[in-house]
């Protein structure tokens, strides 16, 4: 059966995060309905990875066996259709029966919109954070997170993974105006990661921790060293990359 890559872009403030789940809609649910609806029998779908309650996703990918021949224009337009207004298709793309869009992906991206003013316009999609902070301390302690290291003291608690490294490529802090984003690629990121690295970061800029202190968080392992989870509304999952191998031209 034909396996297909769908590119989604969602405002996540009405779902309970990505995957499915028994007490809350999730945009998976949603998407799989809408799909299920268009072709008229079961759909299932496997997306690139979680994300938390009320986080927005500008690209994310999953993947799912369509056996019915269509034509990718129409489809999009009639899929987006069926899908509520905060829910968008972008692109599909046929790709090898065997391609995963979870376990095929090999670099995430995230940034954190940070507002240092009221903004009204900006309500449910950035953090309004007045406190002032010295962005080049910022800088310098993301630094630090660059390369592989174990990023236990980022995740939460309780999750189920084999392990806790990952290889972070790059995390930058940058500023426009009254506008702070950060971004962060890695391979792969662990559950409230994001959040606690931000929160994290936070403090030193504030000066409630200082560079060493961040290093000494890095290397301990223990989420209780670490600065608190910043709310979900602020973050985005911003690009999925994948090899070239998987698509089918």
């Amino acid at each position: 059966m034909p396996r297909y890559f769908f590119e989604i872009t969602y405002n996540g403030s009405n779902y309970a995060g990505w995957q499915s789940q028994a007490n809350a809609v999730g945009v998976q649910t949603v998407v799989e309905n809408a799909l299920t609806n268009l072709f008229r029998a079961p759909v299932t779908i496997i997306g690139s990875g979680r994300t938390d309650t009320g986080v927005h996703c500008i690209q994310q990918f999953f993947h799912a066996d369509i056996e019915k021949p269509f034509t990718k224009t129409d489809l999009i337009h009639r899929l987006n259709s069926f899908l509520p207004k905060d829910i968008a298709i972008r692109s599909i793309h046929q790709v090898k029966p065997d391609a995963s869009a979870r376990y095929d992906a090999i670099q995430r991206t995230y940034q954190y919109h940070i507002t240092t003013v009221k903004n009204p316009l900006l309500l449910g999609l950035a953090l309004y954070y007045f406190k002032p902070v010295n962005v080049q301390t910022m800088n310098r302690a993301a630094a630090l997170l660059c390369g592989k290291h174990d990023f236990a003291c980022f995740s939460k608690v309780k999750t189920d993974v084999n392990h806790f490294v990952c290889d972070i490529k790059k995390a930058f802090w940058k500023q426009q105006g009254n506008n702070l984003v950060f971004t962060i690629t890695a391979n792969r990121f662990l559950r409230g990661m994001v959040r606690a690295v931000v929160g994290t970061l936070l403090d030193v800029g504030t000066g409630k921790i200082s560079l060493t202190e961040f290093e000494r968080i890095l290397k301990s392992k223990d989420r209780r060293k670490a600065g608190a989870n910043v709310d979900p509304h602020g973050l985005y999952l911003v690009h999925v990359k994948y090899p070239r191998s998987v698509f089918i031209k």
